[in-house]
């Protein structure tokens, strides 16, 4: 019988030669989501022979893993923002860039918002991360996609936050009336131009719902009409904050000057890449 870490390193050896990044964490991550063990009761476990019943439950995990499907789809949750998400491929999974956004908003100096529209919910994760961020804020949350709003219905019920989350299905803004208002409007659009599609690991291209990856126009088009309509939704004062692609941020300050905000700014993320859009109107 092998015990566990001897699983964990065949299982490390067989990831690496799939491609697989980080093929130890992979491993030590699979094998204890399959026995239901946080890693740190895997390691006092490694001595420990596994059985032909548990053996089965860990080979299809690591087959999926090989096949390059992203490490979140198959555990079924990512730690992000500090919440616990599900995950699976109705939405995007929530990445650390994201959370990042949540932080440069807060620590912007805009007062503490009554209203919030999230654009392109997705998992739900930003609009959550804003709600959890802004207690007193009631949050509307935008997705065009059914399945994604069913996935980030499940995430706010799961969260505790179901009652300051509306969620609505809706094109951008074709579900807000004309008289909404928000104080922050939120977006993570699609940024991607196909080719650029084309050239990210398996992991996203294969897996992730390419309509939340691709945008027309270099992958600037969702990114021109939320810019282009937010100041009509925006109350004086309020703020745009968009994550978009790394190259586009002239194009989009351009934007956001012809569309009538009184200042916009380019941030950067923890990779000094120009990554998000803070606008003021």
């Amino acid at each position: 019988m092998l015990t566990v870490l001897e699983i964990i390193k065949k299982t490390t050896d067989f990831l690496g030669s799939k491609g697989v990044e980080n093929p130890r964490l992979n491993s030590e991550l699979l094998v204890g989501h399959a026995l239901g063990l946080k890693r740190m009761q895997l390691y006092i476990a490694f001595e420990r022979p596994l059985s032909e019943p548990e053996l089965e439950k860990i080979r299809p995990l690591v087959r999926r893993r090989a096949q390059r499907e992203p490490l979140q789809y198959i555990v079924g949750e990512v730690e992000w923002g500090g919440l616990k998400l599900k995950a699976d491929r109705r939405a995007l999974i929530p990445r650390p860039e994201t959370e990042y956004l949540i932080e440069l908003v807060t620590a912007s100096g805009l007062p503490a918002p009554a209203r919030i529209l999230d654009l392109g919910t997705g998992s739900g994760a930003i609009a959550l991360g804003l709600a959890k961020a802004y207690p007193e804020s009631r949050v509307v949350a935008v997705d065009r996609s059914e399945d994604a709003l069913a996935l980030a219905r499940e995430n706010a019920a799961a969260t505790g936050l179901t009652e300051r989350v509306e969620f609505r299905q809706s094109n951008w803004f074709s579900a807000i009336s004309a008289e909404e208002s928000f104080d922050l409007i939120a977006a993570n659009p699609p940024y991607l131009s196909s080719s650029e599609t084309a050239e990210t690991a398996p992991e996203v291209r294969s897996f992730e719902p390419v309509g939340a990856l691709v945008a027309e126009g270099e992958g600037t088009s969702d990114l021109r009409e939320i810019v282009r309509s937010s100041p009509s939704h925006l109350r004086p004062g309020g703020m745009l904050a968009m994550e978009t692609g790394i190259h586009q941020h002239a194009v989009l300050l351009a934007a956001c000057a012809e569309a009538g905000f009184a200042r916009s700014e380019s941030k950067q993320d923890l990779t000094n890449r120009d990554r998000y859009i803070l606008a003021w109107k």
